[in-house]
């Protein structure tokens, strides 16, 4: 099923909502860093490559069809300071299959705002755009990854073992997911809690 949220999104801190031409200097605040390139694909971005980047990301804010991307800055409500960015793609139409992913400014870090933006993007995956499954992938060595992926409620689904040549060297990823039923099943306990 499409899905075209209504932007702003809001959780209990954080304001999710599509990137402008004006958050290039708040990503390349992020993106520029080693720490954060580390486990990504990329290098650390320059100011231009994030231009690029944002560029692309402007558009990317529904699922029509497979491989289509939503993905969205992540701001502190009270202050406007970009500090991150969560996404979501449309893996499979016919099997419902998504998956997630971040990436968080070093500074914001160890304080439950990633967790807090990934999971309303599971809420949505589940919710509106009617997924039966989400999964979400890291490297090995990048725990605090592998450990948001668990505070989820997800499962880890496999461990690849030299797959890929990743920077110049063997690539070990960890593969995590949740399913529809057990979304449902922890919002439903969350609900029944006092």
């Amino acid at each position: 099923m499409p899905l075209y949220p209504t932007y702003p999104l809001q959780t209990e801190r954080l304001t999710l909502r599509p990137f402008t031409r004006g958050d290039v200097d708040g990503v390349f605040a992020y993106r520029q860093l080693e720490e954060v390139a580390r486990f990504l694909f990329d290098h650390p971005l320059s100011r231009e490559e994030c231009a690029l980047a944002v560029q692309q990301r402007i558009t990317q804010t529904g699922l029509a069809e497979a491989d289509d991307k939503i993905i969205l800055a992540v701001e502190l409500t009270g202050t406007g300071a970009l500090i991150g960015e969560v996404s979501l793609i449309w893996r499979s139409v016919e099997a419902r299959q998504g998956e997630l992913g971040w990436i968080f400014h070093p500074q914001y870090q160890k304080q439950g705002f990633a967790t807090e933006a990934a999971n309303f993007m599971l809420d949505l995956a589940f919710g509106p755009g009617d997924m039966h499954r989400v999964c979400a992938r890291c490297d090995v060595r990048n725990e605090r990854s592998w450990r948001l992926m668990e505070r989820l409620g997800m499962r880890r689904e496999a461990h690849f073992r030299e797959h890929a040549i990743f920077k110049g060297s063997w690539d070990e990823e960890f593969i995590y997911a949740i399913l529809w039923q057990e979304w449902h099943q922890s919002r439903t306990q969350k609900l029944q809690s006092p």
